[in-house]
C-alpha cells in the first residue's frame, strides 16, 4: 500500500485563543484529503479556503492508505496518539505557516561542527573582538576618511 499524506481540517473552537485548533479524527473532520505528495496539500488548502474561509488550520500525517474510503482502522482509532503531525495554518495574504512536529532522528552525517570539532558559528565574541559601550567604534574598524570641513568627534 502506498504511503500518502492524510490531512484533516482542524476546528478553531476557542474564540479567546484564535490560533488554537482541535485536531479531529478522520471520521469526525469536516474536511479530509489524501494526497500522494506533500506539495499537493497546499492545493487542497487553497480549495478549502474558498469553502471554509480564509483562516484555517489543518493537520497532516503520513499514512499507508489506498483511498479515503478504505483508511486503516488503526489510523482512525489511534488518531490522537499519532505523533508525527505537520500543522498547516493559513495566514492573510495567501501564506501558509507550516509547523513540523514529526520526530526526526538525529543524523550523524549532519553536524553544526567542522571536521576538527569546532562550531560553525557562535554568538560569543571572538578573542580580541570585544566592543566598548554603545556608540563607540569597534576596535578593529578601519579609519574612514573625513570629508573636508566635517566635525571631528570629541575624544
Amino acid at each position: 500500500m502506498p504511503t500518502r499524506w492524510l490531512m484533516t481540517l482542524g476546528e478553531r473552537t476557542r474564540p479567546d485563543a484564535p490560533t488554537y485548533a482541535e485536531d479531529p479524527a478522520p471520521d469526525e473532520a469536516r474536511a479530509l484529503a489524501l494526497v500522494d505528495d506533500f506539495g499537493h496539500l497546499f492545493t487542497v488548502l487553497r480549495e478549502w479556503r474558498a469553502v471554509y474561509g480564509e483562516e484555517l488550520t489543518a493537520y497532516a500525517v503520513q499514512v499507508e492508505a489506498g483511498d479515503l474510503g478504505h483508511l486503516p482502522a488503526e489510523v482512525v482509532d489511534d488518531w490522537e496518539e499519532l505523533g508525527d503531525v505537520v500543522r498547516l495554518d493559513t495566514e492573510p495574504g495567501g501564506y501558509v505557516k507550516v509547523s513540523d512536529y514529526r520526530e526526526i532522528p538525529d543524523r550523524a552525517d549532519i553536524s553544526a561542527r567542522t571536521p576538527l570539532g569546532l562550531p560553525l558559528w557562535t554568538t560569543a565574541p571572538l578573542p580580541g573582538d570585544e566592543q566598548g559601550p554603545p556608540g563607540t567604534p569597534h576596535p578593529n574598524a578601519p579609519e574612514l576618511p573625513q570629508a573636508p570641513g566635517a566635525r571631528q568627534p570629541s575624544a
